[in-house]
């Protein structure tokens, strides 16, 4: 009888275990997803337009003289400034284009949480080579509709509609593209595009990564440094939002990419790192492809570091394979 209440009462001591064990990972589940989707929202979703709009979306002092440094160029130029809009995939889509009187135009791609005004900054070597300059509010951003950043994947069609509204309206007869971040993989993606059209010429990528999760990765390991399961998860509501996902990138792709690819990266990248820059390189088969290292800047900072040489840089490409 004794070892019969034992056997009766440890079954159900092992049950109750069980059921306290489930409920715990249960709520560590959720707690985890919970602080995924926080994570998410942060990251990659704007709930309203009060979030990422055209002003200066940090306080570092870099990010503060860059921006300054860029509404300086756009006052200079602000008698060829003309305001345009777009309407693609049921969003209003806004932006700026300057005619210096060029056949040709440089579209300025900015990154995650950046409006036009971010892209002023970039402006000037374009000018200096001969193009006149477009820089627009991604989706998501700036005056622009839409709630979701899906890290260039949809960006890119909207680009490939600014291309066409900047030829058929515009009469540009070449577009160069120059992305930072996340707009290196857009300009990537966008010269890929099925209904890219012949007079996309060639791309600048600053900062460019293999993908947004590895990247992601390196940015949360300086945070914090308990991962899992929270970047994956981050990486599920992605998905459950925008249909796309981190883990896909221009490594999947960059194997396809033919035309001129001038990549402009830092050694000092801890978020897109050198190992990344040299992956792409390899993998890509362009005959007029160049990387060129920057010894110090961080990730998106390499024209604040050295602007003498990032510009130069540039037009030494432009000037060598379009000409002045």
């Amino acid at each position: 009888m004794l070892l019969a209440f034992i056997t009766v009462n440890l079954k159900q001591i092992v049950l109750i275990a069980l059921i306290v064990l489930a409920a715990v990972v249960a709520l560590w589940f959720l707690l985890s997803l919970l602080a995924a989707f926080i994570v998410y929202s942060i990251t990659l979703h704007r709930w309203n337009k009060k979030k990422w709009t055209r002003d200066c979306s940090s306080d570092d002092p870099r990010t503060l003289k860059m921006y300054a440094e860029g509404l300086e160029w756009a006052k200079q130029h602000e008698d060829k400034k003309k305001e345009v809009s777009i309407r693609n995939n049921g969003l209003n889509l806004y932006g700026e284009y300057y005619d210096l009187g060029y056949e040709r135009t440089a579209v300025l791609v900015s990154g995650r949480t950046e409006g036009l005004k971010y892209s002023y900054y970039f402006a000037k070597p374009y000018a200096e080579s001969g193009f006149n300059i477009f820089v627009f509010d991604q989706r998501a951003h700036g005056l622009s509709d839409g709630h979701c950043n899906t890290l260039g994947f949809e960006e890119s069609k909207d680009l490939v509609k600014w291309c066409e509204y900047l030829h058929d309206e515009l009469h540009t007869k070449q577009i160069y593209l120059h992305g930072i971040c996340i707009g290196s993989a857009c300009s990537l993606y966008t010269m890929l595009n099925k209904n890219a059209p012949d007079y996309l010429i060639g791309m600048t990528a600053d900062g460019m990564y293999s993908t947004f999760f590895r990247s992601f990765e390196n940015h949360a390991k300086e945070k914090v440094k308990h991962l899992f399961p929270v970047t994956d998860m981050v990486n599920w509501w992605m998905m459950v939002f925008t249909g796309h996902s981190m883990k896909k990138g221009p490594i999947d792709c960059i194997g396809s990419y033919r035309k001129p690819l001038l990549m402009l990266h830092s050694k000092e990248d801890t978020y897109s790192v050198p190992e990344y820059a040299k992956i792409l390189y390899n993998e890509n088969p362009s005959e007029t492809k160049e990387l060129v290292w920057f010894d110090h800047g961080g990730h998106s900072m390499l024209r604040i570091t050295d602007s003498k040489k990032y510009d130069e840089v540039i037009k030494t490409y432009l000037a060598e394979h379009f000409g002045s």
